[in-house]
């Protein structure tokens, strides 16, 4: 779609550029990434767009903590990416990258970061960064950086935990969180609708398991546990930890559905992790 109110286009190459803009950005200025949403309405009340493409970061850089995905990353890079061997959980990659249900135009635009700051409750890079214990850098207008878990960056619905002129940067995964066996569950109201539920369980190798509620929820709910909980455990940690009314309610399922395929899933997870299948 034309945004035909843009006046203005800027596109900086640096940071020191990025960030002159950011100081005096206002509620007429856009951040443009991938721009799959931002083109997709009318957006009237738009003057200038900030094209974050000339800043040139890479996408995807490994590195003895982890791996680094810019926010500028597309799905389709990192859909594309070729993790070692030992990292199990990097199979939950393709998965959430297929739950987007897009064409590959939208694969080719679409970037990681643009779906975090989205907030949106079905967003997969979501759930993805948070089943994974995904940290989100932020640059501020002042030069310095702030970190923030995935799970608290996602505030709810396009609410991003960003002040005026911050910048997310990139998130950061750390390799034992691609170490753990995961298992991983979607459910949708139709073959090809928006995720009503997404739910993933990790295991790490220290025992450690996390259930990481997406889609059926606000706001990423992740639950943590020493040791594989058993059924009752785990059940009564869902039931306290997801009030109903954290639930999501809109066209792509019910509050009390959600909750309850919620509930199946974490025990599908938990048994399956226990028996010592992977995603």
């Amino acid at each position: 779609m034309d945004l035909n109110s843009i006046t203005v286009a800027e596109r900086p190459a640096s940071r020191e550029g990025l960030m002159a803009l950011a100081r005096n950005a206002g509620s007429a200025d856009a951040w443009l990434a991938g721009g799959t949403w931002l083109f997709s309405e009318p957006q009237p009340t738009l003057a200038r767009l900030i094209d974050l493409s000339g800043l040139g970061w890479e996408p995807l850089v490994m590195h003895e903590g982890g791996l680094s995905i810019s926010a500028t990353c597309t799905v389709a890079t990192l859909a594309g990416f070729v993790a070692p061997s030992e990292w199990r959980a990097a199979s939950l990659i393709g998965l959430c990258c297929r739950s987007f249900l897009a064409s590959f135009k939208i694969w080719n635009m679409a970037t990681v970061g643009g779906n975090l700051c989205m907030s949106l409750p079905a967003g997969p890079m979501i759930s993805l960064c948070a089943a994974l214990d995904g940290t989100c850098v932020i640059w501020t207008p002042k030069g310095d950086e702030r970190r923030l878990p995935v799970v608290d960056f996602v505030r709810g619905p396009r609410l991003p935990a960003l002040e005026p002129g911050e910048i997310l940067r990139s998130i950061e995964i750390p390799s034992a969180a691609f170490r753990a066996r995961a298992a991983f569950r979607r459910a949708s109201l139709t073959q090809l609708g928006r995720s009503g539920v997404l739910v993933i369980g990790t295991l790490r190798e220290d025992g450690a398991f996390a259930l990481t509620v997406t889609a059926a929820t606000r706001m990423p709910i992740r639950l943590a546990f020493s040791a594989l909980p058993d059924e009752g455990m785990l059940r009564d940690a869902v039931a306290a930890g997801i009030p109903l009314a954290l639930y999501y309610d809109d066209m792509h399922g019910r509050p009390d559905w959600r909750r309850q395929v919620t509930f199946d899933f974490a025990e599908q997870i938990r048994r399956e992790l226990a028996e010592g299948r992977a995603a």
